[in-house]
């Protein structure tokens, strides 16, 4: 979950001669401010109730405990929508993608790595310590991890290291630290330009097939064939909104529309059945996908420039932390106002997803706002470098 402050690109140049245009290869100009784009702030947040709607209503397994019974039976017609709330990681990834190229380009690594960091860090590890805290309750019915792998939830590595996950969304995150590291080392560290940017899109695109055909778990591993159109793809999207005429940008664009939409139905569709939760048909993936996509190039053509509300912003800022929560804290939440307290399937549903914007609130306010500039100065600013800038 990123932030999505522009960072202005220099105007194409039209040029009077054919031969290759050279300009666009440089580095950017320098920087200043530009408007936020609050629509994609918007879309995060919509994406992220997508998220919620399928951990509460779309799929079985634990939430069904904090129901009662299935979620089939508590949203007989809803939940069927619900179960392709999933597909609102895939959205994610393509904004994650846009937005990364765009807060990576004309930025020192050093620069780059404080960014992230301070951006994760803060409400992750506060997320990890209230999770484990709540689920250790005697009252919670749910079985909290050892302290041992609730430590090692802190460093983010506890998928790769098998330890239990004390966020189940937290995945994902392993998922966009990967993406980071390839694209600060490939992107980056040696400084971005169109010509850098669009090598980086057309390797990993190959590779990633690749690793897709020969089934070699370091490949999947580093490569990731799953996810990587999605971050190509809203790549692509951010060369689009540098130049709407860049044809390799909107065929890096397309190409992985068409690798992404395939690889999302591989893992998430299945023939239907009687012992099925839910169905899902390709069609139906396929549109979710197409939407995401759809949407963030509405976003990089400015077509939703309209949608210029300031509430869109503190949307945008309660996303990363309501989708850390949302989960395991939901299930808690949803077996206290509907089994104990008997608030009917609807309105716990509701309550349930106001009450975690409310805490994402409280964690934007009380640990993002004061602790995320604080540590990106930190990183940002080594001790030698201020210690040259005093007189």
């Amino acid at each position: 979950m990123t932030s999505t402050t522009v960072r202005p690109a220099p105007e194409p140049t039209r040029r009077p001669d054919p031969g290759p245009d050279t300009s666009r290869d440089a580095g950017p100009a320098p920087a200043r401010r530009a408007p936020r784009l609050h629509a994609l702030d918007g879309l995060r947040l919509l994406a992220a109730l997508m998220v919620a709607a399928y951990h509460y209503g779309g799929r079985g397994g634990d939430i069904t405990a904090a129901w009662g019974s299935s979620p089939k039976l508590q949203f007989p017609t809803l939940h069927s929508w619900f179960a392709y709330g999933c597909l609102g990681v895939q959205i994610f990834f393509v904004i994650s993608g846009f937005v990364i190229c765009m807060s990576g380009w004309g930025r020192p690594l050093r620069s780059f790595f404080a960014s992230r960091a301070a951006r994760l860090l803060p409400a992750y590890w506060v997320a990890v310590v209230l999770v484990t805290a709540v689920f250790a309750l005697p009252a919670v019915a749910y079985q909290a991890v050892s302290p041992s792998d609730a430590l090692v939830n802190l460093t983010m590595f506890q998928q790769p290291l098998g330890a239990d996950r004390v966020l189940g969304v937290c995945w994902t995150l392993w998922v966009e630290v990967r993406f980071y590291a390839l694209f600060a080392l490939c992107v980056v560290l040696p400084g971005a330009t169109r010509r850098r940017v669009i090598m980086f899109c057309a390797c990993w695109t190959l590779a990633a097939v690749i690793a897709a055909a020969a089934d070699e778990p370091l490949l999947d591993l580093v490569l990731m064939p799953q996810y990587a159109p999605l971050f190509v793809g809203g790549i692509g999207l951010y060369l689009v909104h540098r130049d709407r005429r860049d044809v390799y940008a909107w065929g890096i664009v397309g190409v992985s529309w068409l690798v992404g939409q395939q690889q999302a139905v591989e893992a998430l569709w299945h023939p239907a059945g009687p012992d099925d939760f839910s169905y899902r048909s390709s069609l139906g993936i396929v549109a979710v996908v197409t939407f995401g996509f759809a949407a963030v190039a509405a976003i990089a053509l400015g077509w939703l420039r309209w949608a210029d509300w300031r509430w869109l912003t503190l949307a945008g800022a309660l996303t990363y932390p309501f989708y850390l929560v949302h989960e395991h804290l939901g299930w808690v939440l949803i077996d206290a106002l509907h089994q104990k307290l008997g608030v009917p399937s609807a309105a716990t549903f509701g309550l349930t997803v106001a009450a975690m914007l409310a805490l994402a609130w409280l964690l934007y306010r009380f640990v993002e706002t004061p602790l995320t500039p604080r540590l990106r100065g930190a990183l940002s600013r080594p001790r030698g470098e201020r210690a040259q800038s005093m007189p």
